[in-house]
C-alpha cells in the first residue's frame, strides 16, 4: 500500500499561514537606522538595554542599532546618530552618563554628550517620565566611549583666563 504525500499546493498556505501567525504576535517597530548605526561601538550599548524601561516591555525594530518599548511605541532608541559638537543646549548628568535635552511639542530627543558614538533616545514626556528613562538607560549608554563631558557656567568662570602678551 503506497501513501500519498501532502501536495505542495496544501502545504505552503498551510507554511504560509503558520509564519503569519507567528509573525503577527509581536510586531516590528519601523525606526530609521542611524547614519553611523553599525559602529562596532554601538553593540555593547545595545546588548545591554533593559527589557523593560518604566514599565514598558521592550519591542523588536526593523533597523540595526534601535530599539523600541512599549505598543504603542513609547520610546525610541538609535545608536550611531551625529555626535554633537559644543552646545548652549540643556546638559544633564545622569549616573555619570551626559545628556542633552531638546524639548519638543509633544515629542523630546535626548541624545548622549561626550559620547562617540552618541546614542538618541525619543519620548512623549506626557506619556512616559524622562527622569526614569534616562535613569534607566544611562547604564547601557555608559558603555559606549566617553570623549568628553558637559560643562556648565561654574566650570567656565573657573578656567584660567589668557593673559595678554
Amino acid at each position: 500500500m503506497r501513501l500519498k504525500s501532502p501536495s505542495w499546493r496544501s502545504a505552503v498556505p498551510c507554511a504560509a499561514a503558520a509564519l503569519l501567525v507567528l509573525t503577527g504576535c509581536a510586531p516590528s517597530v519601523g525606526v530609521a537606522a542611524a547614519t553611523d548605526s553599525n559602529n562596532p561601538a554601538c553593540a555593547p550599548m545595545m546588548v545591554s538595554l533593559p527589557d523593560t524601561l518604566a514599565g514598558a516591555q521592550r519591542r523588536t525594530t526593523t533597523s540595526q542599532a534601535t530599539a523600541a518599548w512599549g505598543n504603542p511605541s513609547l520610546v525610541i532608541l538609535r545608536c550611531g546618530v551625529e555626535v554633537p559638537g559644543p552646545t548652549t543646549a540643556r546638559c544633564v548628568g545622569v549616573n555619570g552618563v551626559d545628556w542633552i535635552i531638546k524639548e519638543g511639542d509633544p515629542d523630546w530627543t535626548m541624545t548622549t554628550y561626550g559620547r562617540n558614538p552618541a546614542a538618541e533616545v525619543t519620548i512623549d514626556p506626557n506619556k512616559i517620565a524622562s527622569s526614569s528613562v534616562l535613569a534607566e538607560l544611562s547604564n547601557a549608554a555608559d558603555k559606549l566611549p566617553k570623549v568628553r563631558a558637559c560643562v556648565g557656567p561654574a566650570d567656565v568662570e573657573n578656567l584660567p583666563s589668557a593673559k595678554a602678551g
